[in-house]
C-alpha cells in the first residue's frame, strides 16, 4: 500500500490518499484537521453520492428544459397549421352595402341637422323644434337599423318597414325648412334611405 500525504498551504488540512497497487481505483479518504474540533472525514462513498445528486439535479433540469422546448415547438406548429388554412370572411361584412351606406349617411346628416336646430334654440328661434324632434327619432331608428344591416340580421326586412316610415316623416318635416342647408341635406338623406330599402329588399 502506497501512502501519500499532501498538505495544503491554507489552513491545517491534509489529503491522505491510500492506494493499493493492485487496484485501478483507490479508495480516497479526505481528512480535515482542525485545532478546535479535531478530525472529520468524508468517505469515497459519501463523495460519490453527492456527485450523483448533482448529476441527477442537472439531468432533471435538462429534462424540464427539453419538455418546455418541445411544447413550444408543438404550439408553434399548431398555430402555423391553423393560420395556413384559408378562411372565407366575405360573409362577415354586410351583404347590403348600398343600404348600409345610405343609412350611415342619413344618421350623419341627421346629427348635423339637430346641431343646427340647437344653435337656433339658443338664439331664441324655436321654429325648428319639430324638425329636431323628427331628426332625433330618425337617428334612433336608423342607428339600430344600421346594426342589423351590418350583421346581416334576419330582422332586417321587418325593421326596414319602421325605418322607412320614420325617414318619410323626417324628410317631410325637414323639407318645410329647406332654406336651411342642414335641414335640406337631412331630408335628401332620408329619401335616399327609403329608395335604398326599396331597391335592396324588394
Amino acid at each position: 500500500m502506497l501512502l501519500r500525504v499532501t498538505f495544503r498551504p491554507i489552513g491545517l488540512q491534509a489529503l491522505v490518499i491510500f492506494k493499493k497497487l493492485d487496484l485501478l481505483t483507490a479508495p480516497v479518504v479526505q481528512l480535515s484537521f482542525n485545532s478546535n474540533s479535531g478530525v472529520t472525514s468524508m468517505s469515497e462513498k459519501e463523495t460519490a453520492s453527492k456527485e450523483q445528486q448533482t448529476k441527477e439535479g442537472i439531468s432533471r433540469r435538462d429534462v424540464l428544459l427539453g419538455m418546455s422546448a418541445a411544447a413550444s415547438m408543438v404550439y408553434a406548429g399548431s398555430a402555423s397549421a391553423v393560420s395556413s388554412k384559408e378562411h372565407d370572411h366575405s360573409k362577415h361584412s354586410t351583404q347590403l352595402t348600398d343600404l348600409m351606406d345610405a343609412v350611415n349617411n342619413c344618421t350623419d346628416k341627421g346629427r348635423r341637422c339637430i346641431s343646427h336646430c340647437m344653435v337656433s334654440f339658443t338664439e331664441g328661434d324655436t321654429d325648428l323644434a319639430e324638425c329636431a324632434s323628427k331628426a332625433h327619432e330618425m337617428m334612433a331608428i336608423c342607428g339600430g337599423f344600421a346594426y342589423l344591416v351590418a350583421s346581416n340580421s334576419s330582422y332586417i326586412k321587418e325593421y326596414a318597414k319602421v325605418c322607412e316610415k320614420v325617414c318619410v316623416d323626417c324628410a317631410k318635416e325637414c323639407n318645410k325648412h329647406d332654406q336651411h342647408k342642414e335641414c335640406k341635406a337631412c331630408a335628401d338623406a332620408c329619401d335616399d334611405v327609403v329608395d335604398a330599402i326599396k331597391l335592396s329588399l324588394s
